[in-house]
């Protein structure tokens, strides 16, 4: 497993991370989970992504129990806050950032986390009460560094901007081959301020492995068929989608990748992606996706899997 620099800071992050939305805590039993967390320390993933409201706190309680035991230096742990944890309890302000902290730290089991992100932007909160909560998160020790997920891109530059307060590191956009907004203003200015990309739903939820056939009824057990996991998957469960997916599994073969994995070294193409979060609900899938990090792909074979990818959305 090769590991890339997250931004400015000096965390060594695995190419491929384990991400814990729909599954720990919620959708995957706790044994099964478990043995997921374990493949990941077994395939040199170091990387943990998390939420505080990912099962309303039943994610960082399940990895907190899951991690105990292990050198906290073995891995780089990282969380968020945002979105509601309670009727009360949301956003981005002072009295937030240092209340949700303390909680995602108590769930977890551990006195600081590596890296602590913004899950949206709060329009409702000022950036400079947002970025000085998070400074002082920092400089507390309760954290080692921040970043945020799905912010624009004015919103980043006026962070950026912003005399006197913590830096960002990362940034946290959904990218694949399927989503490729960030490359036209997140990626280039993150790219020009020590900010690196830790891409979610790099898979496409799933769409970019190839188990959806257009026009057949997804797999019994697959996300597409789960009331909790499938409710984001409308936009790529169209046949034209799924049509395009298949033709891009010639590709894969000739890269001599699963799709999955080719799917995963196209978003690893870029510099300035850090670590592509994975989900998994057993372990032999995070071990096929692992296998994508250092993969060598002929950039003839990424270049028509866009033009493929971009008739399907056009």
């Amino acid at each position: 497993m090769r590991r890339r620099q997250l931004g400015s800071s000096d965390l060594q992050v695995s190419e491929i991370s384990l991400g814990s939305w729909l599954t720990f805590g919620v959708g995957v039993e706790a044994d099964r989970a478990r043995a997921v967390v374990d493949k990941a320390f077994e395939l040199e993933i170091n990387f943990i992504d998390t939420a505080n409201v990912y099962g309303r706190g039943a994610a960082e309680t399940f990895l907190g129990e899951a991690l105990k035991g292990r050198p906290r230096d073995s891995y780089v742990l990282a969380t968020k806050l945002y979105f509601p944890m309670s009727a009360t309890d949301r956003g981005l302000s002072a009295a937030q950032v240092e209340k949700q902290l303390d909680a995602s730290l108590q769930r977890l089991g551990t006195d600081y986390v590596d890296l602590y992100q913004c899950h949206r932007y709060d329009a409702e909160t000022p950036l400079e009460e947002t970025m000085a909560a998070l400074t002082r998160a920092v400089s507390s020790g309760k954290v080692r560094y921040i970043g945020f997920s799905e912010w624009p891109a004015e919103k980043i530059r006026a962070a950026v901007e912003m005399a006197g307060v913590e830096k960002f590191v990362s940034s946290q956009p959904q990218y694949s081959l399927l989503w490729r907004e960030p490359e036209g203003e997140v990626i280039p200015l993150c790219a020009a301020n020590g900010i690196s990309q830790i891409v979610w739903s790099p898979l496409a939820q799933g769409v970019l492995t190839g188990k959806y056939a257009p026009g057949t009824t997804p797999p019994q057990g697959t996300r597409a068929t789960s009331d909790e996991m499938g409710g984001f998957m409308d936009r790529l469960m169209q046949d034209e989608v799924l049509e395009a997916v298949q033709r891009l599994k010639p590709l894969a073969a000739e890269a001599g990748l699963s799709l999955a994995q080719f799917a995963l070294a196209w978003v690893l193409r870029d510099p300035n992606v850090a670590s592509a979060i994975v989900g998994a609900s057993r372990p032999e899938q995070l071990a096929e996706n692992a296998a994508a990090s250092g993969a060598q792909v002929d950039l003839g074979l990424f270049a028509e899997a866009e033009r493929i990818a971009a008739a399907a959305s056009t």
